[in-house]
């Protein structure tokens, strides 16, 4: 039976080019800093994000968490949105490990916060608060349908953290995302942060990884933070090389998931027993509610899992789906005759 799985970008596989990289990568012990593929991904990442340097980690979550460590003391606070991935799916790990108080504030529908209401959660200088020294924003959001967040907010919200001296950093597991939906240059929206983390496993395609971006001072303080949670590794040029071809080769195709992902939104949209949100499919992202009477989400989506089609249920009434290198315009052609044959029941 075909398969088309919109669970997550995090299914593709390495390309053929990335198994050829990997096999011929050259090596060395990256704890000692020694591992030549490692740093020509490390300049490359910071490169791109325009930052002074980087560090590669195994994981989104690891990323953050690094970050979060290398920003904050303990008991120390960060403010972050209440559909945040760190807040909703990274197990509290802020929390657990790095002592780190998170205060949520709404997201809009579209993933920002409202400066102002950044501003007010920022905390005055008084014995019984903890002190703000971060403000997390992500780029593109996650639960709020992956939206792209744009070069303005960006920049005020850098404006308001220089203002009130705090950091800034952007989870950017997919800021190259945002960037091609924006259309531009990925620095316009990584410049007013302190750091940034971005994901090569997921519409990148590489199989493992994520880079950490910011200062000289920073990655000296964040190479230490990876190694207590235990994420120094040695000959991790192995790995780095499919991330080096995930940066030169799929950036520049990620538009065409975006407009996979559109086709998928607008076919949904015609079909009776669905409801969409267009105006909030603007990536590779998303989210619709079936709202025919007695069809909960998990009932379709294990209904669409018998044909064929992978998707995940987001409580009673969301299903997610997430194109990805690996869907095809024909893929979403049988996608929607499934929805449509089902629906018609």
């Amino acid at each position: 039976m075909r398969t088309v799985d919109l669970r997550s970008d995090t299914v593709t596989s390495p390309t053929p080019e990335m198994r050829k990289a990997m096999a011929e990568a050259e090596t060395g012990d990256d704890v000692f800093g020694e591992d030549p593929t490692v740093r020509r991904l490390e300049e490359k990442a910071a490169e791109l994000t325009g930052k002074e340097n980087a560090l590669f980690v195994a994981s989104g979550t690891m990323a953050n968490l690094v970050c979060q460590l290398t920003h904050c003391g303990r008991g120390d606070e960060m403010i972050l949105g209440d559909q945040s991935h760190i807040f909703y799916y990274e197990q509290g790990g802020s929390s657990a490990l790095a002592g780190v108080h998170p205060r949520t504030v709404p997201n809009l529908p579209d993933g920002r916060i409202p400066i102002e209401s950044i501003e007010l959660a920022i905390r005055p200088k008084d014995i019984h608060f903890p002190k703000t020294r971060l403000i997390v924003l992500e780029n593109t959001h996650n639960r709020c349908s992956g939206s792209p967040i744009p070069p303005d907010y960006m920049e005020k919200a850098g404006t308001l953290a220089q203002k009130h001296g705090v950091s800034v950093h952007i989870d950017g597991a997919r800021i190259f995302n945002a960037a091609a939906a924006l259309e531009v240059d990925v620095k316009k929206l990584t410049g007013p942060a302190d750091s940034v983390s971005f994901c090569l496993s997921k519409g990148l395609a590489a199989p493992v990884g994520s880079l950490v971006c910011g200062s000289d001072s920073f990655i000296e303080g964040a190479v230490r933070q990876r190694k207590i949670l235990g994420g120094g590794m040695r000959q991790t040029g192995v790995i780095a090389a499919a991330g080096l071809v995930a940066l030169t080769e799929m950036v520049g195709r990620l538009a065409d998931d975006h407009a996979n992902c559109r086709r998928l939104a607008e076919g949904f949209a015609n079909i009776p027993g669905l409801s969409v949100n267009l105006d909030l499919v603007k990536t590779n992202i998303l989210f619709f509610d079936p709202i025919k009477e007695n069809l909960p989400a998990d009932v379709l989506v294990n209904a669409l899992a018998d044909n064929g089609v992978r998707m995940l249920a987001l409580g009673p009434k969301t299903i997610r789906a997430v194109t990805h290198y690996h869907i095809q315009p024909d893929d979403i052609d049988y996608v929607l005759n499934v929805m449509n044959r089902l629906l018609s029941k």
